[in-house]
C-alpha cells in the first residue's frame, strides 16, 4: 500500500514547485472568473479524478487502491480531509472572484503558523532557538497584516485552518499521496455529479461548453488541482511538518505580488512591514536549517572515517 519513499532533498524541491504553482493560481483563475465558484470547484473535482486514475493505472497500483478503499478507518479520515479541501477550494476561488486577493493571501500567511502549531501539538516536532526566533518574527508580521484586514479575517482564518488540518491528515493517513488524492476524489464524486445535475435541471445550466477558452480552463483545473496536491502530499510525508509549514510563506508572497501588479491592489504600510519581517524570518529559518543539515553531513562523514 505504501508508495515510493522520497528523499528530503527531493521533497524540498517538490515543495518549492508546489508553491510556485499555488502562488500563480490567481492568474489562472482569471480565466474562470465568470464561473460560479461552487460549480467551478465541482468541475475541478470531476476532472481531477481521471488524472489520478491514469497515474494509478500507470503505476500498477489498482490493487493498492482497492485495499485503501476497503479500509474503513483510512476512508473515514480521507472523507474528512476531502471535505476540508473542498471547503478550502471554494473559499479561495470565491475570494479571488470577489477580488479579495488580500484576504486570501492573509489566509495563506496565517497557514504556516497553523501548520507549525499542529506539528508541535500532534507530531511532537520541536524548533531550534533560531527557528523559534524566526517564527516569532513571522507571528509579528502576520499580526500586522491581519490588523489591516479585520473585516475579512474570518475568511483568512478559515482558509488557513482548513488547509492546515488537511495537510496534517494527509501526512498521517495510511495512504500515499496518489492513492489518498484518488480516494478523496472518489468520495466527492457523487456529491459533484448530484450538484452538477441539479444545476443543469433547476438552474440556468452548467457553464461547461459555453465558451471554448473557459471550457479549456475548467478542464485544465483538474491538472491544476492534482499536480500541486500530489507534490504537496509527497513533500509533507517526507519533511517535518513545521518545515512544510514555513515553506508556505512562499505562495502567498507570490499572490501578494500578483495582487499588486495584476489586480492593482494598494500596498499598505502593514503589508510592507509584514513582508520585511516574514522574509527576515525566512532567511533566519533557512540559515539554521542549512547549518543543521551541514552539521549532520559532517557528522556522518566523521562516523564513516572512524569506522
Amino acid at each position: 500500500m505504501a508508495e515510493q519513499e522520497t528523499s528530503r532533498e527531493r521533497a524540498l524541491i517538490l515543495a518549492l514547485c508546489t508553491h510556485a504553482i499555488w502562488g500563480s493560481m490567481p492568474l489562472y483563475l482569471i480565466l474562470v472568473d465568470q464561473v460560479p465558484p461552487l460549480e467551478y470547484v465541482a468541475w475541478r473535482t470531476f476532472f481531477t479524478l481521471p488524472i489520478c486514475l491514469f497515474f494509478v493505472v500507470r503505476s500498477r497500483m489498482l490493487g493498492n487502491l482497492g485495499r485503501v478503499l476497503g479500509n474503513w478507518r483510512t476512508m473515514r479520515t480521507l472523507a474528512f480531509s476531502s471535505t476540508l479541501i473542498a471547503v478550502n477550494w471554494f473559499l479561495y476561488v470565491w475570494a479571488i472572484q470577489q477580488h479579495q486577493v488580500y484576504a486570501a493571501s492573509v489566509g495563506y500567511y496565517i497557514l504556516p503558523l497553523v501548520m507549525m502549531l499542529l506539528g508541535f501539538a500532534f507530531l511532537k516536532e520541536r524548533l531550534t532557538k533560531p527557528q523559534a526566533g524566526a517564527v516569532a518574527l513571522a507571528v509579528i508580521g502576520v499580526a500586522a497584516l491581519s490588523a489591516g484586514a479585520l473585516t475579512t479575517l474570518w475568511l483568512s482564518v478559515t482558509v488557513a485552518t482548513t488547509f492546515g488540518v488537511y495537510g496534517l491528515l494527509r501526512k498521517t493517513v495510511e495512504a500515499g499521496p496518489l492513492l489518498g488524492l484518488t480516494c478523496e476524489s472518489i468520495i466527492l464524486l457523487p456529491f459533484v455529479v448530484a450538484f452538477l445535475g441539479w444545476t443543469e435541471v433547476a438552474g440556468d445550466g452548467v457553464v461547461l461548453g459555453r465558451d471554448a477558452l473557459e471550457t479549456a480552463a475548467i478542464v485544465f483545473g483538474g491538472a491544476m488541482t492534482a499536480i500541486p496536491l500530489l507534490l504537496f502530499a509527497t513533500a509533507a510525508r517526507a519533511l517535518p511538518y513545521s518545515l512544510i509549514g514555513f515553506l508556505q510563506f512562499i505562495s502567498p508572497t507570490i499572490v501578494f505580488i500578483i495582487g499588486l501588479i495584476v489586480f492593482r491592489q494598494e500596498m499598505k504600510p502593514a503589508q510592507l512591514v509584514c513582508f520585511i519581517l516574514i522574509w527576515a524570518a525566512i532567511a533566519l529559518f533557512s540559515w539554521d536549517m542549512f547549518r543543521n543539515a551541514r552539521r549532520e553531513r559532517q557528522a556522518k562523514l566523521a562516523r564513516g572515517v572512524t569506522r
